[in-house]
This record gives C-alpha cells, structure tokens and sequence, in this order.
C-alpha cells in the first residue's frame, strides 16, 4: 500500500496540494462527471457574457470619449476662426481695436454667425439642384415615347 502511494504521482500531488488548504484544481484531476461539467460550462458562459458586457460597456465609452474628443476640437476651431475673422474684419476697416465694446461684439456676432450663412447657402444650393432635378424629369417625361419595334409581340 505504501508503495502505491509512493508511485502514484497524482497521489502525491493530492497530498501536495491538501495541506496547502485548498482542492486540487480541475486541470490536474479532470472529472468524469456530467453535472460536475455542466455546472462548469455554465459557470464558463456566464463569465464569458459578463467579459463580453463589459467589453461592450468599455467600447461605448470609448466611442462616446472619442465623439466627445471630435466636438470639443470642433468648437475650438470655429472659435479660432471667428476670432481670426473678427480680427480680419476690424484690420479691414482700419481698426485694430473696437472703439467701444458693442461695436467689438457686433464684429464677433457678425463672425460667429458663419455657420448659419454656411447652412443657408447650402439650403440655397440643395434647392437649386432639387429644381434642376425636377425640371431634368419634367423634360423627360415631356418627350414623347418612341416604340419599341412593332414585330415583337
């Protein structure tokens, strides 16, 4: 009996491992048991949809950081170009400085309004080629219909 302790390698690692104060684990001594591994690969799915929750919680908040990061650049650059147009508008006028504060902030209102001239002359252009569309389908279907070849019925 003492020799079958000896020789047997998974013997000694049971020993091994009982006086660390925990089980052997799974790897080394696999089970036989089909509940004891269903109860695993159920165990196994539920970390894996948790790992995957949080790997879909961790992509959404670097998409939002991301779309965060574009706006906060954006803004800065329309601020920078309305104060360089402001700056261009009083240079063209002669002044460098405003002569009173409500003029200087009429030529700031004036260059922060670039966008919403931007948007109506798009809107302009937009109608414009809507117009053209429409004449463009009008003509054609003002053109009167040429026949396919008569023989073919």
């Amino acid at each position: 009996m003492a020799d079958e302790q000896m020789n047997d390698p998974l013997n000694f690692m049971r020993k091994m491992w009982g006086n660390m104060g925990f089980s052997l684990p799974g790897m080394v001594a696999p089970t036989f048991d089909l509940e004891e591994l269903d109860k695993r690969i159920k165990d196994m799915k539920a970390v894996e949809g948790w790992l995957r929750m949080n790997l879909s919680m961790l992509q959404m908040t670097i998409q939002g950081l991301e779309m965060q990061r574009t706006t906060v650049s954006t803004v800065q650059a329309m601020g920078q170009m309305a104060s360089e147009t402001a700056r261009q508008m009083n240079e063209q006028a002669g002044d460098t400085e405003p002569n009173s504060p409500a003029e200087g902030a009429a030529t700031l209102s004036e260059a922060a309004m670039w966008p919403w001239q931007m948007m109506q002359q798009m809107r302009e252009q937009l109608q414009q080629n809507a117009e053209a569309a429409a004449q463009a389908a009008q003509a054609t279907e003002d053109k009167p219909k040429t026949r396919r070849s008569a023989g073919k019925k």
